[in-house]
């Protein structure tokens, strides 16, 4: 597939989808070795905005042409390395892309804050390859290369965690326990890889779909089936397997935390269904019965047990990072429902969270810029002193909750509507539980904010300087968008639909 756009260069339209990932690749190893960090975030600017571009460009071709297969060095696939696009990876271009150009803006501010100076270009060298990896896992139709792309973005996130050790040492910490994690998944996966390649013996993941039918009581099969689910559930922070998230939420440099929070596992989550229903039959036995009696207990077991334990939290960024944790059990709870609405449902609540997590951790960045702020008590009277970031942060946690008018109640009720007709109502009520903690952790924030006097030196409140500029207008569009999705949905659900619809060939 060539489209034609008249005001785009011919090459340019052509190789959309490899120069998504090689620009940002290449430009990652350039922005790393340059002397001068202000240079390297221009580039970062740049290029972030070049791939927000592109996607959006691919995004629209594909819902409007269809899938978009593109064959790298002109060796057709299966035989050569394939960058596959249709309307299940479409959506999660465009969100990788346009969350990494939002946090390009907001990087000086957090960078210059919180990573040493000697550090700052290699820094936006590792995001970079990081935002690349990201991409690249999103739009590879090469199971190999799904590996390859997940270790790019995984070591330079390792990398990025650590950074944050010019702030908080604890960083180290966890960046050491997010590799000694990290890399048991992609051992797990690439196992589970190489089983495929020992009973189809190819690796283009359309071709080992194929290759498969029939197969469905092979032992081998059965064996990659296993090894690829705990292994992307790790990368994911599928409950219980998430023990590496919450520390490397807490710690790492604010702009990674917002990075990491509205795309990393979004895309992990998004690699398990390719493979469960992409490349394994959704009717093979042990593929359904997984769905059913692994994944839908353990993400509603996540949804509840995650959120209780975000109620008791003392550190405001690791609430939220168990809350994320609770989060992925949503959207893992509509794919165990196995249907097309549950499905839907569940993209629906990706491309969501990652606006309500962008917003609220960007927010809190900002109260870190201006305060410091790094305990929940650290946010007395915040509502006073920062008024317009909590406003925005206020929105991102109404969101979270799914209170009606944000786009967090439109995605929630989604779910709630696909589990009623499915007759789950135990997982109806796992829903309602878990939202009820939201309710109360958020609502615990809330009231330290505003129902709160803020700190007080020589008898007055304490003020400062407000977050800059730069760091405060992409939280504004993304709470923007919170409430602009709460009451137009058309964009994301359309783009969920075509995900459910590229899945399981209907959409709700």
């Amino acid at each position: 597939m060539t489209p034609e756009i008249a005001f785009l260069p011919g090459w340019l339209v052509q190789h959309a989808p490899p120069l998504l990932v090689v620009t940002p690749l290449i430009a990652g190893v350039i922005a790393a070795v340059l002397p001068s960090a202000r240079a390297s975030w221009g580039i970062v600017l740049a290029i972030t905005f070049f791939a927000a571009a592109m996607a959006s460009f691919i995004a629209m071709q594909v819902m409007e042409v269809g899938v978009w297969s593109y064959a790298l060095g002109s060796w057709a696939p299966p035989l050569g390395i394939e960058y596959r696009i249709d309307g299940l990876n479409a959506g999660m271009l465009l969100l990788v892309a346009v969350i990494g150009f939002l946090c390009a803006i907001y990087a000086p501010a957090s960078v210059e804050a919180e990573v040493a100076p000697e550090n700052r270009s290699a820094f936006y060298g590792a995001f970079l390859i990081c935002f690349a990896g990201l991409l690249g896992v999103a739009i590879t139709g090469d199971a190999f290369n799904v590996f390859v792309f997940l270790e790019i973005s995984s070591i330079s996130t390792y990398a990025l965690v650590a950074m944050g050790a010019g702030r908080d040492r604890r960083a180290l910490t966890a960046s050491y326990n997010y590799l000694i994690m990290g890399t048991i998944g992609a051992t797990f996966f690439v196992i589970g890889v190489g089983f495929l390649y020992m009973a189809t013996g190819t690796l283009n993941m359309a071709d080992i779909a194929d290759r498969l039918q029939g197969l469905e009581g092979d032992r081998t099969v059965q064996a990659g089936f296993a090894f690829i689910v705990v292994g992307l559930g790790l990368k994911l922070a599928m409950y219980p397997l998430h023990s590496w998230l919450p520390n490397a939420y807490s710690y790492a440099p604010t702009l990674v935390t917002a990075f990491l929070a509205a795309t990393a596992t979004k895309v992990a989550f998004y690699t398990l269904i390719r493979f469960v229903f992409g490349v394994f039959d959704p009717g093979f036995g042990f593929a359904g019965l997984s769905m059913i009696w692994l994944i839908a207990p353990l993400a509603a077991a996540g949804m509840v047990v995650a959120s209780f334990q975000a109620v008791f939290q003392s550190d405001v960024r690791r609430l939220f990072a168990y809350s994320s944790v609770a989060q992925v059990g949503y959207m893992l709870l509509g794919v165990g429902l196995g249907t097309a609405a549950g499905m839907s449902a569940s993209f629906l609540h990706l491309f969501n969270h990652a606006l309500m997590k962008g917003t609220v951790f960007l927010a809190l960045g900002a109260m870190w810029l201006g305060f410091g702020v790094t305990r929940i008590t650290d946010l007395r009277g915040m509502g006073r002193t920062m008024p317009y970031t909590s406003a925005a942060f206020v929105i991102g946690g109404l969101s979270l909750v799914g209170v009606p008018g944000t786009a967090g109640f439109v995605s929630k009720w989604a779910l709630l509507v696909a589990c009623l007709d499915r007759g789950w109502w135990w997982a109806v009520l796992a829903l309602g539980a878990a939202s009820v903690l939201a309710f109360f952790y958020v609502g615990r924030v809330l009231e330290m904010m505003y129902l709160r006097e803020p700190p007080q030196h020589d008898g007055h409140a304490v003020t400062r300087s407000p977050a800059p500029l730069a760091a405060l207008a992409p939280m504004w569009i993304l709470a923007a968008a919170n409430l602009v999705f709460g009451i137009w949905a058309d964009i994301p659900v359309r783009l969920a639909n075509a995900a459910a619809a590229a899945v399981l060939g209907s959409a709700p």
